[in-house]
């Protein structure tokens, strides 16, 4: 199976089975607060929708298209980081994540999200990553920010919560310029 050690505090793990009921108690404890920025959160209120979730994404990541991965701090299961999507012909894929509202704040989210740069651009050798945020969502915005990304552009009306429309907010860095930022 799949890790990374970040540090002494942090690892990611490829989504596996076992995680379905971690995964289901933080959710069900946390549903409205995840339900802010993520479409799923309200309708997966049973353990087997993470485990149908986690089989899918076990099937896309042996067909390389996406890569769901868990965050664990000190031990704890406290989110999921992802490639939503790998295009190895246009070289690029999307990160997407969320993290406990508890763990906010802890420079989690950024250090894991640069793991997923290192992974994207040194071990699968790809050329550009990207990350879509809803335009109020500002944590999650000031992690693309800080890790230097651009922002290349506002996509209007891209997801629906509720009756709410919400816009995107568009990221990119290319290899080079994290490459640079990383020496």
């Amino acid at each position: 199976m799949f890790s990374y050690t970040i540090d002494n505090d942090l690892e990611l793990q490829l989504i596996h089975p076992t995680f379905a009921p971690k995964i289901h108690r933080l959710v069900s404890a946390q549903r409205e607060y995840l339900s802010q920025w993520l479409l799923w959160p309200p309708h997966c209120t049973k353990e087997e929708h993470f485990s149908a979730f986690i089989e899918q994404s076990l099937h896309d990541y042996a067909t390389q298209k996406s890569m769901v991965c868990s965050i664990f701090y000190q031990g704890e299961f406290v989110g999921n980081i992802s490639f939503n999507s790998v295009s190895f012909s246009l070289k690029k894929a999307e990160i997407g994540y969320w993290l406990s509202q508890e763990k906010q704040g802890l420079g989690i989210m950024s250090r894991a999200v640069n793991a997923m740069l290192e992974i994207a651009f040194v071990k699968m050798e790809l050329a550009v990553v990207t990350i879509a945020a809803a335009t109020e969502n500002r944590n999650s915005r000031r992690v693309a920010e800080r890790l230097g990304f651009h922002l290349q552009g506002t996509l209007p009306h891209c997801e629906n919560f509720n009756g709410r429309l919400v816009d995107h907010a568009i990221y990119s860095i290319k290899r080079d310029d994290w490459l640079n930022a990383s020496q």
